[in-house]
């Protein structure tokens, strides 16, 4: 990372729908992070309950833009499209259900930016590529979390090796919920890391696949052993719901999928990146147009075609964002 980058804008993106009861909480543990330097923006994807109103209070913020989508995508293109419209070198996803600790992006930052890691030769680096005794770049900083399960069971979830289980199952004993797995989301990233192996694959399981395709591709890896993210299961949350849990039809058929991967890397030794495919993508309303801008990911051409659109329109003062504030509220903030 270069020096201008050592207080490195962070992108905090919170993909949401009719998430209007608890989304609130998750904006302001986001918009009240310790780390100075970041903004919030949070992909409505199309919601229809009362999420617009129980989120209008931030809307004269500098730090905060409220994207609203058109048509309903899905969670893994809801983070896509918030991908595609922010530009920070820094990027972090807390689902509408996570509630950060005030200094997790402080924790993550100083991991991120720090510039005295070493590949110890004590270590195989040829694997991944890399060569003992030269410096490495962190690009993911993850962070243990708790869970709050919808029966008020609270599990702290510290179990490293999960990041393994897809290659490594038999390593996996003692798990004491399913999906007891260091969460991926909430990681902070490079955006260096996602230039080389793209956005999130179009499935339910897409945290899942982006792990292991940034694990496998020898991506620097760094777990903060500290509870910095507070997770809130619901009835109708993913994971919980019958239509989308771990024993659903559909999860099944993913976790089908991202294995397909997991054996094509150990054929080839690599993952291709994910090219975000979102050629149709329109919004209805976007709060803080100044803040939009692309970041420099694989993407398909109708799909880059579509953002350079859409950037363009939104630069004129579409009728469809909300009436500009002054000036000085909605000044840029990160740095």
């Amino acid at each position: 990372m270069t020096q201008p980058e050592l207080a490195p804008c962070v992108d905090i993106i919170i993909p949401t729908y009719n998430r209007a009861h608890m989304v609130v909480t998750a904006v302001r543990a986001a918009l009240e992070q310790s780390w100075w330097n970041r903004r919030v923006t949070v992909i409505d994807d199309a919601s229809n309950d009362d999420t617009r109103a129980a989120l209008m209070p931030f809307f004269d913020r500098a730090d905060f833009n409220y994207i609203r989508l058109a048509r309903n995508v899905g969670t893994a293109q809801a983070k896509n499209a918030g991908l595609l419209l922010t530009d920070g070198p820094a990027v972090t996803f807390h689902d509408s259900d996570d509630i950060p600790h005030r200094d997790k992006l402080l924790h993550q930052v100083r991991v991120l930016t720090r510039q005295d890691i070493g590949a110890d030769a004590c270590l195989n680096w040829q694997l991944i590529g890399r060569q003992a005794d030269t410096r490495l770049q962190v690009g993911v900083a993850l962070v243990h979390h708790e869970l709050i399960l919808p029966d008020g069971q609270r599990v702290a979830i510290r179990r490293d090796l999960s990041l393994l289980d897809d290659v490594f199952p038999n390593l996996q004993m003692g798990a004491r919920v399913p999906g007891e797995w260091t969460h991926i989301n909430s990681g902070l990233f490079h955006t260096d890391v996602l230039r080389r192996n793209g956005g999130f694959d179009d499935i339910i399981e897409e945290d899942r696949e982006l792990r292991n395709r940034l694990m496998l591709n020898g991506e620097i890896m760094w777990v903060i052993p500290e509870l910095l993210l507070t997770k809130i299961e619901t009835p109708d949350s993913l994971t919980q719901s019958a239509a989308s849990d771990y024993d659903s039809d559909r999860r099944r058929a993913d976790r089908q999928r991202v294995w397909a991967k997991v054996r094509g890397w150990r054929a080839t030794g690599t993952i291709p990146p994910v090219q975000i495919d979102l050629p149709g993508l329109a919004l209805a309303e976007v709060t803080n147009p100044a803040q939009l801008a692309r970041r420099d990911i694989p993407t398909t051409q109708a799909t880059h075609q579509s953002i350079t659109r859409l950037l363009a329109e939104f630069a004129q003062g579409p009728a469809l964002v909300s009436p500009p504030l002054s000036a000085p509220q909605k000044a840029a903030v990160c740095t």
